[in-house]
C-alpha cells in the first residue's frame, strides 16, 4: 500500500511539472512571433521610405530590380534642409582644362574602352526620371542593424600622414593609393579601369575610388568618394558596381552609399548608383575603365560628380558638410579592402585586379590621367604626389611620373601570399 502511494505520489508531482513547463515556455512562441513581426513591421517601413514609387521598373539580367523615379522623388529631398530646395539642373561652371583624352597618344596594346551598366540591357529609364537600385528585405536582414546598413564603418579613411601603430590592427582596412595634401582643392578626376577582384568573407569587400577629404581624420573628417566597389555584403552578390558615398563626420551618424539616404540629388537618368558595371577587365584581355570627377561648383559650391567624359550625374549640396563647404584639404586615390581574419593571418581578398603593380598594363589595376581642380577652377597636374600603403607585400602602389596616360599609378595586389601570410 506504501509502495502504491509513492508511485501515486511520484505521478503527481511529474504531472505538476510537466504542467508547469508547458504553461511557461507556451507563451515563448507567440513572444518570439511578436518579436519578429515588430521587426518585420521596422524593415517594411524603412523599405517603403527607401524605394520610392517609380514610373517604370525594369528587371536587369543579374537580378537587380531598377525603379525609374521621377526626379523630384528621389531620397535626397527627404532632407528636412532639402524639402524646399530648387534643383540646380546644371553645373555654373565646369572645370577649365580637361585633359583631351582623344589627342593622348597610347599604344594600340593599351588601348582600354569604356563600360557600361548591366541594366541597360534589358531598357532604359524616361527623361525626367532616375533609376534607383531598389533595396530588398534580405539586403536590410544581412546589415547587423538598419541603422547601419549602407553605411561604412567608423576610421575606413587613409591616414598616410599620421598612421598610428595599432591602426592596421584596429580598422582591418588596408589600403594602396596615391595622395596629395598642403593646398586647397577644389576638384579631382581619374579614369580607373575595372576589375572582379576575389572576396574570402562576405563582410568583406574591395573598391577603388577617389575620395575627396576635408577637416582632419577625427570625428569631424568630411569625405565624399566615388569610384567601383565589390560588396557580398551590402549588395548580395560577388558583381562590380559603380558607387558613391558621403559624410560630414567620419562615417558616424551622416552619410551613406549611392542613394540609400538623404544628400546626393541624382538627376541623369542613365546611370544607377551601385549598379552592375559591364563588362570587367580581364588578365591578359581586354580592359575596360571608368572615369570619375567631382568638383566644386565656384558659384552655387555645390559637389558635382561626372561619369566618364560627358554624363553629369548629379550634387552634393554645400550644406551637407562643414570643411568641404570651402574646399577640400586631401585628395586621394586607390584601393581599400577589408581583413576580417582572425589572429594575425591575411585574407585572400584582392585589391584591384588581384596583382602586384609590377605586372604593368593588362595584368595590374591602374589609375591614369589623375588631375586636381584648383582655386581658379582649371585642371592641374598633381604635385608632390605621396603613396601609402599599411602592408606592401600584401598590397602595393607604383607611382609614374607623366607618360601618355599623364600621371598615373598602377596598384592593388593579391593580398595573402607566400609574403604576406
Amino acid at each position: 500500500m506504501a509502495a502504491q502511494f509513492s508511485n501515486l505520489k511520484g505521478a503527481l508531482v511529474m504531472v505538476v511539472v510537466v504542467l508547469f513547463f508547458f504553461f511557461t515556455l507556451a507563451p515563448l512562441p507567440c513572444l518570439g512571433r511578436k518579436g519578429t513581426s515588430k521587426q518585420n513591421l521596422k524593415v517594411q517601413k524603412y523599405l517603403k521610405s527607401l524605394n520610392k514609387p517609380a514610373m517604370k521598373t525594369i528587371k536587369s539580367p543579374d537580378g537587380d530590380i531598377i525603379d525609374c523615379i521621377h526626379v523630384s522623388n528621389q531620397p535626397a529631398f527627404d532632407h528636412p534642409l532639402l524639402q524646399n530646395h530648387t534643383i540646380q539642373m546644371r553645373p555654373t561652371y565646369y572645370p577649365d582644362g580637361l585633359y583631351d583624352e582623344s589627342k593622348i597618344l597610347s599604344k594600340p596594346k593599351e588601348k582600354s574602352n569604356s563600360v557600361t551598366q548591366l541594366w541597360h540591357l534589358s531598357g532604359k529609364c524616361p527623361q525626367g526620371t532616375i533609376p534607383m537600385r531598389r533595396t530588398k528585405r534580405k539586403d536590410i536582414l544581412r546589415a547587423s542593424s538598419i541603422a547601419k546598413y549602407g553605411k561604412k564603418k567608423h576610421r575606413t579613411t587613409p591616414r598616410p600622414t599620421s598612421v598610428d601603430p595599432d591602426f592596421i590592427s584596429r580598422s582591418g582596412h588596408q589600403h594602396a593609393i596615391a595622395y596629395v595634401e598642403g593646398d586647397k582643392y577644389y576638384g579631382a578626376k581619374a579614369t580607373i579601369n575595372v576589375w572582379d577582384p576575389k572576396i574570402q568573407q562576405p563582410n568583406e569587400f574591395s573598391l577603388s575610388q577617389i575620395w575627396i577629404l576635408g577637416g582632419s581624420f577625427g570625428e569631424d573628417l568630411n569625405s565624399i568618394e566615388a569610384g567601383w566597389q565589390v560588396s557580398p555584403d551590402l549588395y548580395g552578390d560577388s558583381n562590380t558596381r559603380f558607387f558613391t558615398y558621403w559624410t560630414s563626420d567620419a562615417y558616424q551618424a551622416t552619410g551613406c552609399y549611392n542613394l540609400l539616404c538623404s544628400g546626393f540629388i541624382q538627376l541623369n537618368n542613365e546611370i544607377a548608383m551601385g549598379a552592375s558595371i559591364y563588362p570587367v577587365s580581364g588578365y591578359g584581355d581586354s580592359q575596360y575603365d571608368i572615369s570619375v570627377l567631382v568638383w566644386k561648383d565656384p558659384i552655387e559650391g555645390h559637389w558635382w560628380m561626372q561619369f566618364d567624359d560627358d554624363t553629369v550625374l548629379g550634387y552634393w549640396p554645400s550644406f551637407l558638410f562643414s570643411y568641404l563647404s570651402d574646399s577640400a584639404s586631401m585628395i586621394e586615390w586607390g584601393g581599400e579592402v577589408v581583413n576580417s581574419e582572425p589572429d594575425g593571418e591575411h585574407t585572400t581578398t584582392q585589391m584591384g585586379s588581384g596583382h602586384f603593380p609590377g605586372e604593368g598594363f593588362g595584368k595590374s589595376s591602374y589609375f591614369r590621367n589623375i588631375q586636381i581642380v584648383d582655386g581658379s577652377n582649371k585642371f592641374k597636374d598633381p604635385e608632390r604626389v605621396g603613396t601609402f600603403t599599411e602592408q606592401p607585400n600584401c598590397y602595393n602602389v607604383q607611382y609614374k611620373q607623366k607618360g601618355a596616360w599623364g600621371h598615373y599609378f598602377y596598384y592593388g595586389g593579391p593580398g595573402k601570399n607566400p609574403n604576406c601570410p
